[in-house]
């Protein structure tokens, strides 16, 4: 697209306004011209004569990006759609890729295996051949228990706070479960539990963390009493608010806050006294989980935060595992803490502030204890190595149990 800036000095300002709007059509002609992300379709190709033809309905960010670029390490789900996609190019398949919120494509090809994160699955799924296999991936609890939740998390702020916030993570409910023949998830059994319901088999998976990390020591002594919470948005669904409530009563520990909150500012206007005012509490914002900034944070801290109302895995918490920290969850989270965290049943302010002073009397050989079977336990599961390999093997399963 040329665009081509002439003087106006000395024209009207009705010209002026006449050239400016002009200018202002064909940049909008030219934008509607072009595809958007949701209409787009990619076709990766195998070495070789294809096995057969899949669609595969995700994130398709990763495979626009020019030759050289790195996939974004934001979230885990960004390198995550691109390598299930490549695990059925390395198997033989064509693959078209299309983003999962593109409502416009028709399958015209005939298909083997199609795979949906929400909604395409049950509009895709008529237009089908009825040999396809339909697999659906659960990256989150099941849509209905979500809204419901954060639902709650808003009426009980309202009554806490005498403020009523809107929602961040409500999403209209698919039946992508039902219209699926099986279907493939990276949480645990509580997400899996929210889709019981319709009786599909459903392979776990384990969390591609976008970094792995050699063991940070630190003054085991100092962490007990200095915590981290760690997240991207949606703060009240993901219990923010329950700890910064916590916090301000307990001047004697210390909660750096790293998140954006600068997106969300309605929460910002409630909790201004407790982010920006209160002395043991310290907000930073969003950090590069690659940076030299999270790596002085997490060297000072002993356990990471996460109080979610509905997840489907709690990637931040499995990086801070990573990092050598004890996670501190809610059961709601999707995560399993074994015997090195703490799982909260429930997210009370008060559990909260319980379970913060029995961490702090800790011994400080018992919090590196815990911190090291974190650590180790993530190096061991939560890798791209070993989500590629878990996901190639349910793939071939589920192909094998097609046949």
């Amino acid at each position: 697209m040329k665009i081509v800036f002439q003087d106006l000095r000395g024209t009207t300002v009705r010209r002026i306004a006449r050239k400016v709007k002009v200018c202002v059509q064909e940049v909008q002609k030219e934008f509607k011209t072009e595809k958007s992300q949701e209409t787009l379709l990619v076709t990766l190709r195998p070495d070789g004569v294809p096995r057969g033809r899949v669609l595969f309905s995700y994130i398709i960010d990763a495979f626009l990006l020019p030759v050289g670029r790195s996939i974004s390490k934001s979230h885990t789900n960004f390198w995550q759609s691109w390598q299930m996609a490549q695990t059925f190019v390395h198997l033989g398949y064509e693959v078209d890729v299309i983003n999962w919120t593109n409502h416009q494509f028709i399958p015209k090809e005939k298909y083997a295996v199609f795979v949906d994160v929400r909604r395409n699955m049950e509009r895709l799924s008529p237009l089908l051949n009825q040999d396809c296999i339909k697999i659906f991936h659960i990256d989150t609890a099941h849509i209905l228990f979500q809204n419901a939740a954060e639902a709650n998390r808003l009426l009980a702020l309202q009554q806490r706070q005498g403020v009523t916030l809107n929602p961040r993570r409500f999403e209209m409910p698919n039946q992508g479960i039902e219209c699926a023949d099986v279907a493939t998830a990276t949480g645990n059994d509580f997400v899996l539990n929210t889709f019981a319901y319709a009786k599909k088999k459903i392979f776990k998976l384990p969390s591609p963390c976008a970094v792995t990390l050699n063991w940070i020591d630190r003054d085991w002594g100092q962490c007990r009493k200095k915590f981290l919470w760690f997240s991207s948005g949606s703060l009240v669904h993901k219990g923010l608010d329950l700890a910064l409530e916590a916090f301000k009563e307990m001047p004697e520990f210390d909660l750096t806050v790293c998140a954006n909150i600068e997106r969300e500012q309605e929460f910002c206007r409630v909790y201004y006294r407790e982010l920006y005012e209160t002395p043991n509490i310290h907000t930073v914002g969003w950090v590069d989980i690659e940076g030299e900034k999270f790596r002085e944070i997490v060297r000072s801290c002993g356990a990471v935060l996460h109080f979610s109302c509905s997840e489907g895995g709690a990637p931040s918490v499995k990086t801070c595992m990573h990092a050598g920290l004890v996670p501190i969850v809610s059961y709601e989270s999707g995560i399993d803490v074994f015997d090195y965290g703490y799982l909260l049943r429930d997210c009370s302010i008060e559990n909260i502030r319980r379970v913060i002073k029995e961490i702090a009397e800790l011994s400080p050989g018992r919090l590196e204890e815990r911190a090291r079977g974190a650590w180790e336990y993530a190096r061991c599961h939560y890798t791209r190595e070993n989500f590629s390999k878990q996901y190639t093997q349910v793939i071939l399963k589920i192909l094998s149990d097609a046949k």
